[in-house]
């Protein structure tokens, strides 16, 4: 569909990985739990304990990923952000399993039949919420319902900021400090999807625009 070198596609594949990986690990110690590493920073390697931060991982790997693409001199880096699109959908949702499996990331006290331990499941729900939006994204492609390059990456940041809007108004575990009474990752969230939503009107009128 993109038409995309694989060489380009192979390498940052693997840029995104490793630098997903370091950003999520270093948002949690820096951000969460200075105190604990600065006794023992040995454990920052401990990475089969837990402790990574999406965002942290989410915004180290879009930095990467622009540079990689840059050095490349890639023409059209949207095309590769919508790529990706997709694929970061399943990866998140993928990656709430493991959190679900873990017991963190917990959601508050439920008495839903769905309930697990007495609370609510808010890393299902992500998972759900997440492949559902996957399911958009790829409709979308295959339609080919985006003309402008990183439109469906737009797409996929509006879906999963909302999705995690909702996810935060059930989670009850340490959410860190706050801003404007959110959490961090809430304030974030809302950020991101002003911006996405915003993208997406533009382009839409910019499109309707030629279209006369």
């Amino acid at each position: 569909i993109y038409h995309l070198p694989q060489k380009n596609i192979l390498d940052l594949s693997l840029i995104l990985m490793l630098t997903c990986l370091m950003g999520a690990r270093l948002f949690h110690v820096i951000y969460e739990n200075p105190e604990y590493y600065l006794t023992s920073p040995e454990k920052i390697f401990y990475l089969w304990e837990g402790g990574f931060v999406y965002f942290g991982g989410a915004f180290l790997g879009v930095i990467a990923a622009f540079g990689y693409l840059k050095y490349k001199q890639a023409p059209n880096y949207g095309a590769y952000f919508d790529a990706f699109s997709p694929v970061l959908a399943f990866m998140y949702g993928a990656g709430r399993i493991g959190c679900f499996l873990a017991g963190c990331c917990y959601g508050s006290s439920c008495d839903f039949p769905w309930a697990v331990a007495g609370k609510h499941p808010t890393q299902l729900y992500a998972t759900f919420w997440e492949l559902g939006a996957m399911l958009i994204l790829l409709g979308s492609e295959k339609k080919k319902s985006f003309k402008s390059p990183g439109s469906l990456f737009a797409l996929w940041i509006a879906l999963h900021s909302l999705g995690r809007l909702l996810m935060e108004s059930f989670r009850d575990d340490f959410r860190g400090g706050l801003v404007f009474d959110m959490s961090v990752s809430s304030f974030i969230s809302w950020i991101l999807l002003i911006g996405s939503a915003f993208a997406l009107v533009s382009q839409f009128l910019k499109n309707r625009k030629s279209a006369r």
